[in-house]
C-alpha cells in the first residue's frame, strides 16, 4: 500500500526525531547558487542524470573566480550542496511507500543532521562564473558548498 503524499519535511507514523546540537562544530561559505526548474522538492528527480538531464546552473559568486582555473578541462564534477529546505533533525526514517523504519544514515534522504548532498555531473561549459551542467536533482535556489573533479 502506498501512503498519500506528505508535505516534505513531514514525520511519517514511525518516525523519530531527535534533538539537535545548540551550538556547531565547523564554518562553511555558501560558494553560490544552483539554478534548476524545480521549484518544490517532491518535483526533483530521485537522481540526477549526466547525460538526458536538464542543463542546469551553478552560479558561483565572482569572488571564486579563480577557483574554476582548470575545471574546463574536464567532463566530470561532483558537486556538493546544502541542502536547504531539509530537516535536521530525524533519527529514524521510511520511505515514502515502505514499512521498515531505518536510521537516517541507512537512507539517502535529504532529512540528516548535516544535509549536504552530491551529485555527478556532466559540464556542459562555463561562462565566467556559471558552469552549465546535468545531473543535478535538487531545488532552484539551493546553495553550493564545494566543486570537486569526478
Amino acid at each position: 500500500m502506498i501512503d498519500a503524499p506528505l508535505p516534505f519535511g513531514a514525520v511519517r507514523p514511525g518516525e523519530r526525531t531527535i534533538e539537535p546540537p545548540r551550538t556547531a562544530d565547523a564554518q562553511l561559505w555558501f560558494l553560490g547558487r544552483i539554478r534548476t526548474p524545480w521549484a518544490e522538492p517532491r518535483d526533483c528527480p530521485k537522481r540526477g542524470d549526466p547525460e538526458a538531464g536538464p542543463e542546469c546552473r551553478i552560479e558561483l559568486a565572482p569572488r571564486w573566480a579563480p577557483l574554476l582555473e582548470g575545471v574546463a578541462e574536464r567532463e566530470r564534477l561532483l558537486v556538493l550542496y546544502w541542502m536547504h529546505l531539509a530537516r535536521r533533525d530525524l533519527a529514524t526514517q521510511r520511505r515514502r511507500g515502505e514499512s521498515p523504519v531505518r536510521g537516517t544514515f541507512a537512507l539517502r534522504s535529504p532529512m540528516r543532521p548535516n544535509p549536504i548532498a552530491a551529485s555527478e555531473v556532466s559540464l556542459v561549459r562555463i561562462e565566467a562564473t556559471t558552469l552549465f551542467v546535468r545531473g543535478l536533482d535538487c531545488v532552484d535556489g539551493t546553495p553550493v558548498i564545494d566543486l570537486k573533479p569526478a
